[in-house]
């Protein structure tokens, strides 16, 4: 069966009129198969080649995307499970703001799917580096194994509210959030 995302889409439209995310962690479907759909790193959804034009449909196929264990991006419903690709990571983080001081400041940022979210326990914030270049991969969690990568502006925001602390004998800069520090790089 060969499914557009605009059929998909019209399956979850009652899900969508809710404001609560899906549950996907009860939903199992087996593998229906592969989507045609691409994820590009600059954030563009490409379905067969080209841009999906519907915003709501990928603000949609955003809350019904997960990472399994084994590494993939799948986009599930209660009875379907497509595996998509996924150049970096599906979604993007922009627009950091801060609020409060000390042990009681809070990072936020925001999706390119406008969700905001708190660098926390609950939205960690993870700064790996690209194997190929060494280029550092500011990433937090979204859910389901998902992330969204900070665009190199919200990164630089960051970076601009690190602190300097010891960790391990090492220099280590980082920033603080929920009450605790997230480390985004090592002094040299």
């Amino acid at each position: 069966m060969n499914r557009t995302p605009d059929d998909i889409a019209k399956s979850l439209e009652h899900a969508g009129k809710s404001r609560d995310l899906p549950p996907l962690d009860q939903w199992h479907p087996e593998l229906s198969g592969d989507m045609d759909l691409v994820i590009t790193r600059d954030g563009q959804w490409i379905f067969k080649g080209e841009p999906i034009a519907r915003e709501a449909t990928v603000k949609l196929f955003s809350t019904i995307l997960r990472r399994e264990s084994d590494g993939e991006y799948y986009l599930v419903t209660p009875v379907e499970k497509w595996r998509i690709q996924v150049e970096d990571a599906p979604l993007l983080a922009h627009g950091l703001e801060v609020k409060g001081e000390g042990a009681e400041q809070v990072i936020t940022l925001a999706t390119n799917m406008g969700e905001t979210l708190e660098i926390g326990e609950q939205h960690r914030l993870h700064v790996g580096s690209y194997p190929e270049t060494g280029e550092p991969r500011p990433v937090i969690q979204v859910r389901h194994g998902v992330e969204a990568r900070l665009v190199t502006s919200a990164f630089y925001d960051l970076a601009e509210l690190a602190e300097e602390t010891e960790a391990a004998g090492k220099t280590v800069y980082g920033v603080l959030s929920h009450g605790k520090f997230w480390e985004i790089g090592q002094g040299g």
